[in-house]
């Protein structure tokens, strides 16, 4: 070692050709070092944060292509419970009557009283319908008297009208002449037709847009 220093304290600078052949490979093992390190600091490491971004980004690309793989793949399931929604949506829609049933149903809800045997005292019909976006909602007052098992007949009836009746608020008490009397609110609604629809929707509209946010 001490003799491998002596002989660096007598290289001639100006004449690496003259150097011993292991002083010519420590220094070209340093230059080499050098160059590598200069290119790391001043031009690669550019480059390695950019292929990092793109390995990013082609991860992000194959995770969206396998996601859109598996809806195409699952697309006729898809399409066929959209289908199957329709005909549900449809089916239910038939149960409900259009502005021009309503009387009839009102009549259905009537003779199934009479055809147990019920006398109404009260058959009411409110004064207007409540609106939701797609139905409205008309409430019946309701009192009538009669058996116990005419009663019963009365609301199974009711429930198996083909239009959607609902019975609500239900009171039952004896009745000072005999029997039963029923006081109750039978709920009827109907589909409101496309005019209807967009008129409730653009009424509203405004009370929408006036609720504050997050407000209730």
């Amino acid at each position: 070692m001490k003799k491998f220093l002596e002989e660096l304290k007598r290289l001639n600078p100006k004449d690496p050709g003259s150097w011993p052949w292991l002083v010519k490979l420590s220094a070209l093992g340093l230059l080499l070092l050098g160059i590598v390190g200069a290119g790391f600091t001043f031009d690669w490491q550019e480059q390695l944060d950019a292929l990092a971004a793109a390995e990013q980004e082609e991860t992000k690309i194959k995770e969206t292509y396998l996601a859109k793989k598996k809806e195409a793949v699952n697309l006729d399931i898809y399409q066929q419970q959209m289908k199957d929604i329709e005909q549900s949506f449809g089916a239910l829609l038939k149960q409900l009557p259009n502005k021009s049933e309503m009387d009839a149903l009102l009549i259905d809800i009537n003779q199934a009283g009479l055809g147990r045997g019920l006398n109404f005292e009260l058959f009411k019909p409110a004064a207007s319908e409540t609106m939701s976006e797609f139905y409205a909602e008309l409430p019946i007052t309701l009192k009538v008297t009669g058996s116990y098992h005419d009663i019963g007949a009365f609301a199974s009836d009711i429930s198996q009208l083909p239009r959607i009746v609902t019975l609500n608020d239900i009171a039952i008490v004896p009745s000072t002449k005999g029997g039963l009397v029923l006081d109750a609110t039978a709920k009827t609604y109907r589909y409101l037709d496309e005019e209807e629809a967009a008129k409730n929707k653009k009424a509203a509209a405004p009370k929408a847009a006036a609720k504050p946010a997050g407000g209730k």
